[in-house]
C-alpha cells in the first residue's frame, strides 16, 4: 500500500513575471516498509516538496494522498489530526524543547493528541527503549549528544500509530558516524515496522540507505533510481540528467 502519493504535483508562488516555479509536474509514491531519499542541489525544491507531503502547504495543481486518502477532500482539522496521529517530522537542528526532559519531548506529541500523560509517558519510555536511550529518558536536551538529541527526535517522530516520516537533513547536523546511524535507524524502523520516510539529504554515502533515490533539480524529477553499490556515483552529472 502506499502511504504517500503526489500525482502531478506543482507549487509555484507569486503571479505574473514574477512568479517561481517551487516544483513542477512531481510525481512520487512511498510503500510501507520503504525508505525514499530526495537529492538535489539548493533551490531545487526539496523542502516544498517535504511540506506539500507533510500537508503543511498546499500544491497549486496535482493531488496529494496520504494513506489513499486525498488530502485535497481534507478539513483543516482533519489535516491537522492526520499530522499528529500519522505524519512524524524530523529535523536537522532537532527542534527539541529545552524544558522538557527526552521522555517529555517524546510524550508531548501524544498528549497533544489527548492521551493521558501516563499513557503518553509509557509510549515514550518504549520508544526511547527502542531507540537505546532508555536510561537518557529522564534527561535535558543541552545535557545529550548531537547523535543522543537526534535520536530522541526520532523517537519522538515515531511514537504511537505514525505510518509516515519526513526528515529534512536529519544527519546535516552530525558526523559521519552519527549520520550514519540516523540514516541505520530511519531504515530499520521502516523495515520493522512498516514505515514508510521520505529523507532529504545531500549526501550520497547516507542516500545509500534508501530503497529509492528521487532527484530533484529546478522543481523537476530529473531521475529515480535504486542506489548503485558505490554511493559516489550518484555525484556524477549522469545521474542528474
Amino acid at each position: 500500500m502506499s502511504l504517500l502519493e503526489l500525482r502531478g504535483v506543482s507549487r509555484s508562488y507569486g503571479e505574473g513575471s514574477a512568479s517561481v516555479n517551487a516544483l513542477q509536474e512531481v510525481s512520487l509514491s512511498v510503500d510501507e516498509g520503504a525508505m525514499v531519499a530526495v537529492m538535489g542541489p539548493s533551490g531545487s525544491g526539496k523542502s516544498t516538496l517535504l511540506s506539500i507531503a507533510g500537508t503543511l502547504e498546499e500544491p497549486t495543481s496535482g493531488e496529494v494522498r496520504v494513506g489513499g486518502q486525498p488530502v485535497s477532500a481534507m478539513s483543516r482539522g482533519a489535516k491537522a489530526r492526520l499530522r499528529r496521529r500519522t505524519i512524524g517530522y524530523v529535523f536537522q537542528d532537532f527542534n527539541l524543547l529545552p524544558g522538557l526532559t527526552a521522555a517529555e519531548n517524546v510524550a508531548l506529541p501524544l498528549e497533544l493528541d489527548g492521551t493521558s500523560g501516563r499513557k503518553a509517558r509509557l509510549a515514550a519510555l518504549r520508544t526511547l527503549e527502542r531507540f537505546g536511550l532508555g536510561e537518557r529518558a529522564s534527561h535535558y536536551p543541552d545535557t545529550m549528544s548531537g547523535g543522543e538529541r537526534q535520536r530522541v527526535a526520532i523517537a519522538r517522530a515515531m511514537v504511537g500509530e505514525r505510518k509516515l516520516v519526513l526528515a529534512d537533513e536529519p544527519s546535516g547536523a552530525l558526523d559521519s558516524v552519527n549520520g550514519e546511524a540516523v540514516m541505520r535507524l530511519l531504515h530499520d524502523a521502516c523495515k520493522k515496522a512498516g514505515m514508510g520516510a521520505v529523507v532529504v539529504t545531500h549526501d550520497a554515502q547516507l542516500a545509500s540507505w534508501a530503497d529509492r533515490v528521487v532527484f530533484l533539480r529546478d522543481g523537476h524529477v530529473t531521475d529515480q533510481t535504486a542506489p548503485p553499490k558505490d554511493p559516489q556515483s550518484l555525484l556524477t552529472p549522469e545521474a542528474e540528467t
